[in-house]
């Protein structure tokens, strides 16, 4: 596990965006990395950024971000995935009131290809 300090980002939807985690997990023979965010205003209610206007942000992380972590702490992974979650929690925990999008991305000539679960 690589645990990183919390970190905010601009994203294409221009809302808040704070990095709460870098997991590294082997998964069978492949190595998922997965870059957990906090994203407080995908919370339900009216004002919520539902996930058509989040998808660009999460592709849009896994490029600005994940790419450049991943190259910086020499880390390398067969499959990328991009979480955001309206609230911290720890991975792996089932929270009902929690509002979390993901996406799994492999990393190809320094772009992020999406897998599509």
């Amino acid at each position: 596990m690589v645990a990183a300090p919390a970190y905010a980002f601009d994203v294409p939807s221009g809302q808040q965006i704070d990095l709460q985690e870098v997991l590294v997990e082997e998964l069978g023979e492949e190595t998922w990395l997965r870059f957990r965010f906090i994203a407080p205003q995908i919370a339900r209610g009216p004002e919520a950024i539902a996930y058509d206007v989040a998808a660009p942000d999460i592709e849009h992380l896994c490029t600005a971000v994940a790419l450049p972590y991943m190259s910086e702490h020499a880390l390398s992974g067969q499959v990328i995935v991009v979480s955001l979650s309206d609230r911290a929690l720890e991975f792996g925990a089932a929270d009902p009131e929690a509002t979390q999008y993901f996406e799994a991305f492999r990393a190809a000539e320094d772009r992020c290809i999406w897998e599509g679960f």
